[in-house]
């Protein structure tokens, strides 16, 4: 599957999921990776857009989701924010397989690895390579 119909796929699930979400689940769930800062404000799309040059074309625009189209030099990617951050993991555990993205306090981003590279200095996000539920190391047992 080619770059952009991936990402419209993936617009389409933040919808489904926006409208579907359960208030049952992963509620003591940490993902794995770097901790954000979790007292700060977090970031809207449009200012997660300003920060790295483009206008947002919303496509989603719910009381729990928001997701919105950029197109940059850099390439072009999905911004996501989320009401709460269970819903964003609870969204992240339905999507694994749209990998990679950009992670932040209760946003994602998704687009092409060069893309993220490129954008992921100037919004501060973890890069996430394969399924955020997995560990980068092994647990003992």
């Amino acid at each position: 599957m080619t770059t952009f119909p991936r990402l419209a796929a993936f617009a389409l699930l933040a919808g489904l999921v926006a409208g579907c979400s359960s208030s049952g689940g992963w509620s003591d769930y940490v993902a794995a990776g770097k901790t954000q800062q979790a007292n700060a404000a977090p970031l809207t799309i449009d200012q997660l857009s300003e920060k790295v040059g483009c206008k947002p074309k919303m496509q989603v625009d719910a009381d729990e989701v928001k997701t919105a189209y950029c197109k940059t030099p850099n390439g072009e990617f999905f911004v996501n924010t989320f009401k709460t951050e269970k819903l964003k993991d609870e969204w992240m555990d339905r999507a694994p397989e749209y990998n990679p993205h950009l992670v932040g306090p209760r946003w994602t981003v998704l687009g092409p690895l060069k893309t993220l590279e490129a954008i992921r200095g100037p919004l501060n996000g973890d890069l996430h390579l394969t399924d955020h539920r997995v560990s980068k190391s092994p647990s003992p047992n």
